[in-house]
C-alpha cells in the first residue's frame, strides 16, 4: 500500500493477499454501484470511503457505475444527486460507466446460455413459481417449461425483447439447481419484462435484467478486481459466481466479490424506501431535508465532507452489523467545524438590556477575533450601543450563588465589550420582563489594556446591538426519531417513533457583519452551536440551520 504503517482491516488484507498471490497491482481496479432509485445516504458514505479510500491508497482506478436495470424506479434526478454526492464528499471517478451500456452484451450472453441450455423461459404466475421454489429445508420443484426446447426459448425470448408480451407474463430463468440449499440457486430469474422509458435508452428495450444478472457481468466487462457490497450479498455470491463461470475468458481479470457489515446509524432509517415514504407523506419537506440521514440533508444542514470522511473512518469496517451512536458522527462534525468555522455572535431567545449609563445615540465599534484556531489571527468590528439583546436564560433575577451570568449587584462581561452590572427590570402587568438595566464600566473595554479590563468576572455573556441586529428564521433541528433504533421492531411501524419536536423555526438577532453571508457558508453562534445558512435565504430574508450544539445533549437525556 501507499499508505504509512498502520493496521489492515479485513477487506485490505483480502487485496494485500491477492498481490502476493501474483495479482499485478496495475490490474487493482474498483467501483461504487449505486442504483439511480433515490438519494444517497450515510450508509452509502461508508461504501462511497471504502471503495474510492481504496482507489487512493493503491492508486487504483474506481470507477461510478450507476446500477439503472429498473426503469420504473430510476430518474434522471438521482443520478444528478448523487454524483453531487460523490463529488461533495471530496472523490473523483475514473469512468462514469452505466449497467445500460452493457444491455446489448448482456443480452448476447442471455442468448449464450439459452443456447448451451442454461436458460429457459417461464411463463407461469409469479405465485406458481413461488410454491415451486421450496423452502430452505424442502427442495423446489422444477418448473414444467424447464425442459423446452432451446429453439422455442430462443423465439419466446427475442419475442420478449419486441415488446410481444405484457409484463409478468413471462420471464427468463437461469438453469440452475432447483434442490441447492441456496434458494438464490434455484433457477434465479435473469430477464423480466418492463415497458416503462428508461432515463438513459429511453424505449430501446422492454426486458431488463436482474442485478445478480448485471451486477457481476458489468464488474466483469470493466475488469473490477475487487467487487465491495454489503453483507445481505453473501448469499448472493454462489449466484454472483456462477454467471462468472460462464462468460470468463481465463486470460482476463475474474472478478471477486466480498462483502462487509452495513453500518446503521442511530436515530434515523437508512432504508430508501422508508426515506421514500417519509419524503411522500410530508413527514419531512424533501429528500434534502436538514433532518434526512441522506448526504444532501446532512450538506444543507451543514455538516462537512471532511467530518463524513472522518466518521467513516472511525467506525471503519467490520464483518458483523452493529449501530453506531449518532453521537459519533456529530462529534465528527463538531470537531471540523470547530476548526474552521468563523466565531459570531446571535441571540436566538431575546430580551432587552439597556445600559442605562451608556450615552444615548453613541455607537462604538469594538474588535472581535473570527477564529482563535487559525494560525494567523484575523479580526471584525461589532457595533456596540446603548440597547442590547442577550439571551433570556443568560438572566436570572434571583439568581443562587452558582449562578455565574447576569443577574441583579453582580457583575458579569459582555462578550469582547464592557462589565456590566445588573440593576433593575422593567415588566409587563403580568409579570413578564421586558427589559434589563444595568451599568457599564467604561474603563473595562476587552482588549484596551487598563487594569479595569484585567479585572476577573466569573461570567461571560453574548449579545448583539439593538439598532445593528439583523433578524433571521433560525430552524432549530433535533433528531428525527425519538428511538435510537426505529427500524428494529418489524411488529412496530418506524413512523410511530417520529419525533414531533424535531423541528422548530424561531426568530433571532444576528450581528450585523452576517448580512453578507451566502447559502451553505457555516458559522459558530458562541456559546450556541454551529449554524449555516440555508438555501432558502432571500437577499431580504436570512434563514439558518443549526447543525449541531456545542455539546452533545442527548447523552443526558438517554442517561435519564
Amino acid at each position: 500500500m501507499s499508505t504509512k504503517e498502520k493496521s489492515l482491516n479485513f477487506i485490505e488484507q483480502i487485496i494485500e493477499e491477492d498481490l502476493k498471490n501474483g495479482l499485478p497491482n496495475d490490474k487493482l481496479h474498483f467501483r461504487f454501484p449505486p442504483e439511480p432509485n433515490g438519494y444517497l445516504h450515510v450508509g452509502h458514505a461508508s461504501a462511497i470511503c471504502l471503495n474510492f479510500g481504496l482507489g487512493l491508497d493503491y492508486n487504483a482506478p474506481v470507477n461510478l457505475r450507476f446500477d439503472d436495470t429498473n426503469p420504473a424506479k430510476e430518474e434522471q434526478e438521482f443520478v444528478d444527486a448523487i454524483k453531487k454526492d460523490v463529488s461533495w464528499l471530496g472523490y473523483t471517478w475514473t469512468e462514469e460507466v452505466y449497467a445500460s451500456d452493457y444491455f446489448q452484451q448482456l443480452y448476447d450472453w442471455a442468448v449464450s446460455l439459452i443456447k448451451n441450455g442454461k436458460a429457459y423461459v417461464d411463463n407461469q404466475s409469479s405465485e406458481e413459481m413461488a410454491k415451486q421454489k421450496g423452502t430452505p429445508t424442502q427442495a423446489g420443484v422444477d418448473s414444467p417449461n424447464r425442459n423446452r426446447s432451446i429453439a422455442e426459448n430462443l423465439d419466446l425470448f427475442e419475442r420478449m425483447k419486441n415488446g410481444e408480451f405484457e409484463e409478468g407474463s413471462h420471464i427468463l430463468r437461469a438453469k440452475i439447481d432447483m434442490s441447492s440449499s441456496n434458494m438464490l440457486m434455484r433457477d434465479p430469474i435473469i430477464y423480466r419484462i418492463i415497458k416503462k422509458t428508461h432515463h438513459r435508452t429511453g424505449n430501446d428495450w422492454c426486458i431488463y435484467p436482474m442485478y445478480d444478472w448485471a451486477h457481476g457481468e458489468s464488474d466483469y466487462i470493466e475488469q473490477i478486481s475487487h467487487s465491495f457490497c454489503t453483507l445481505e450479498f453473501l448469499p448472493h455470491r454462489e449466484l454472483y459466481d456462477w454467471f462468472l463461470d460462464q462468460i470468463v475468458d481465463p486470460n482476463k481479470i475474474r472478478p471477486k466479490q466480498r462483502e462487509f457489515a452495513r453500518r446503521n446509524l442511530s436515530h434515523t432509517v437508512v432504508s430508501k424506501r422508508k426515506l421514500l415514504q417519509l419524503v411522500q407523506e410530508g413527514h419531512v419537506t424533501a429528500w434534502d431535508d436538514p433532518r434526512m440521514s441522506t448526504l444532501s440533508g446532512m450538506r444543507r444542514r451543514g455538516y462537512t465532507p471532511a467530518a463524513i470522511r472522518n466518521f467513516a473512518h472511525t467506525i471503519g469496517i467490520a464483518k458483523r452489523e452493529n449501530l453506531i451512536d449518532v453521537s459519533l458522527l456529530e462529534f465528527c462534525v463538531r470537531e471540523d467545524l470547530n476548526k474552521i468555522t468563523p466565531r459570531v455572535m446571535a441571540v436566538l431567545d431575546p430580551v432587552k438590556l439597556v445600559i442605562t449609563n451608556y450615552p444615548d445615540g453613541e455607537v462604538e465599534w469594538l474588535e472581535a477575533e473570527n477564529n482563535p484556531e487559525e494560525e494567523v489571527m484575523t479580526y471584525r468590528k461589532l457595533p456596540f450601543s446603548k440597547e442590547l439583546y442577550i439571551e433570556r436564560d443568560d438572566f436570572m433575577e434571583n439568581a443562587n450563588s452558582k449562578y455565574f451570568r447576569l443577574t441583579l449587584g453582580k457583575e458579569v462581561r459582555l462578550k469582547n465589550a464592557y462589565i456590566i452590572q445588573g440593576q433593575h427590570t422593567v415588566k409587563d402587568s403580568d409579570g413578564n420582563i421586558l427589559e434589563i438595566h444595568a451599568t457599564y464600566d467604561p474603563d473595562t473595554r476587552s482588549g484596551s489594556g487598563s487594569e479595569a479590563s484585567k479585572r476577573k468576572v466569573k461570567g461571560t455573556i453574548h449579545w448583539v446591538s439593538v439598532p445593528h441586529a439583523i433578524e433571521a428564521e433560525i430552524r432549530v433541528y433535533d433528531r428525527l426519531f425519538t428511538h435510537e433504533n426505529p427500524d428494529g421492531n418489524k411488529e412496530v411501524d418506524f413512523k410511530e417513533y417520529i419525533n414531533p419536536n424535531s423541528l422548530q423555526v424561531i426568530k433571532g438577532y444576528l450581528e450585523p457583519s452576517l448580512a453578507s453571508a451566502q447559502p451553505g457558508d457555516k458559522f459558530q453562534f458562541q456559546r450556541l452551536g454551529y449554524f449555516c445558512v440555508d438555501q432558502d435565504s432571500t437577499e431580504s430574508e436570512l434563514v439558518w440551520n443549526k447543525t449541531v450544539g456545542l455539546r452533545d445533549t442527548w447523552a443526558k437525556l438517554d442517561a435519564k
